[in-house]
């Protein structure tokens, strides 16, 4: 198929100053999958014990269980309840083999991958990169807030909130201790909910006992959505409920507004409203992460990757891209499938099925995907329920939501602990990980490090 869409800018001396990844030898098809994310690690658990040599390559040496990322960011949980290291995930799998590498290029006439530890080749190729925040451009507002992507990320907003607080204690000036102590979340999604309701309860339940310097009630939050609706993929009466629940919170939620610019400071938005805040936590949209070596030919909006419904990458027969780094265009998903858990992990399962038949040269069918429905959670004992025809709101959804998630989580010691960690909240609303590791400093904005 048509190879000749490719960006092969590596050349000969390149090839030789780049050492090999060492791999065990086999003659065994090798399957190479780019990402140890929900969609990767789906991918290699189906294809264990399996007649294919896999090769995970991913540039942490562990799966972090995303969806809990705000607990840690907000003092709940500690990094290593949800994260698991890959060597224990695929210990006693003899065909598979993972490589800590960060993938620089790839090229695909070759089937090589260049990455900054070596090079390695492949018979196919699975990029499941995953996303990274998307900013949409704009360079004072990357420079000066934080995503939540990952575990650093996550711990970068903690030691943020912890050492702003802490400021805030100790200045005189008002205006100041005000900023120190605002909170604004940009982006009304499932993620951006949940921060904002776990803030609220860390707000009510916690400052006031380790904060006695200031009331609670200095300490203001913000939502902002720039369309009119929350968690707009969910129902309009999950929707509607999450609005209400965040409003008990004491939340202030700003619709229809657009965030332009942000100074470290003041957040300015499109409407010209202007929020003093030194905290801003943005979870506003995603965009693909792509190594080099992919024409733009093959990218979609999102910079995601356009496949078939084999999840074939347009214009390959052994490259494959599976999770949120797919855009799966067909008549039935114009934009392609959401990009949450459930699609990558199913894209993953289809996938190690749909390989070992193309290797066996049998028939393969398409990927369907099963909306299982979705779920959301605003605090303690408050969450949304999407299961279909089902809705519902409360008590219920939130005792479903924490079960789906505890049992999603690798590894029986992190369910242990998780499970632990929201029995003590549950009765006391305790978060006793409060401690300040590292100071953290926002990165430097490019006109300062130009002066």
């Amino acid at each position: 198929m048509g190879d000749n869409h490719l960006n092969n800018n590596i050349t000969e001396s390149d090839c030789k100053i780049n050492d090999k990844i060492c791999l065990l030898d086999s003659k065994l098809p090798r399957v190479v999958i780019i990402g140890g994310g929900f969609a990767g690690l789906a991918l290699v658990e189906g294809l264990k014990r399996k007649d294919v040599q896999v090769v995970l390559i991913d540039k942490n040496n562990f799966h972090q269980f995303q969806p809990l990322l705000y607990q840690v960011a907000t003092s709940g949980l500690e990094p290593d309840s949800i994260a698991f290291p890959f060597r224990k995930q695929i210990s006693g799998y003899k065909n598979v083999s993972f490589r800590l590498a960060e993938v620089e290029e790839i090229n695909t006439e070759s089937k090589t991958i260049y990455t900054n530890k070596g090079a390695l080749t492949y018979d196919y190729l699975v990029l499941a990169t995953g996303t990274t925040t998307n900013f949409f451009g704009m360079k004072a507002v990357e420079e000066n807030s934080l995503g939540m992507k990952n575990i650093r990320d996550s711990l970068n907003i903690r030691h943020m909130m912890l050492q702003n607080l802490e400021q805030a204690t100790i200045t005189c000036d008002d205006d100041e201790r005000d900023a120190l102590t605002n909170f604004v979340i940009v982006g009304g999604g499932p993620a951006g909910v949940e921060m904002a309701g776990a803030l609220a309860e860390f707000c009510k339940h916690i400052l006031p006992k380790d904060y006695p310097e200031y009331p609670a009630s200095i300490m203001k939050i913000y939502l902002v959505e720039g369309s009119n609706k929350l968690i707009a993929a969910m129902s309009d009466k999950a929707s509607t409920q999450t609005l209400k629940y965040l409003k008990e919170l004491n939340v202030n939620v700003l619709f229809n507004e657009i965030v332009t610019d942000y100074d470290g400071k003041v957040i300015t938005t499109k409407k010209g409203t202007q929020i003093h805040a030194k905290n801003l936590i943005w979870t506003a949209g995603v965009k693909g992460q792509l190594p080099k070596g992919i024409d733009k030919v093959h990218v979609v909006n999102g910079n995601r990757l356009k496949t078939n419904e084999n999840l074939q990458v347009e214009g390959f027969n052994n490259v494959f891209a599976i999770g949120d780094i797919a855009a799966v265009i067909t008549n039935e998903t114009p934009k392609g499938h959401p990009q949450v858990a459930q699609p990558a992990i199913q894209q993953g399962r289809y996938l190690s099925k749909t390989l070992i038949n193309i290797i066996n040269k049998k028939p393969i069918k398409p990927f369907k995907y099963k909306d299982k429905g979705s779920l959301a959670t605003v605090g303690k004992r408050r969450a949304v329920a999407d299961l279909g025809k089902l809705k519902f709101t409360g008590y219920s959804a939130w005792l479903l939501w924490s079960f789906v998630h505890l049992m999603s989580i690798s590894g029986f010691r992190n369910k242990l602990f998780v499970g632990l960690n929201w029995t003590i909240s549950y009765f006391s609303y305790e978060k006793s990980n409060r401690l300040i590791i590292r100071n953290f400093k926002q990165k430097p904005s490019t006109e300062n490090t130009k002066k």
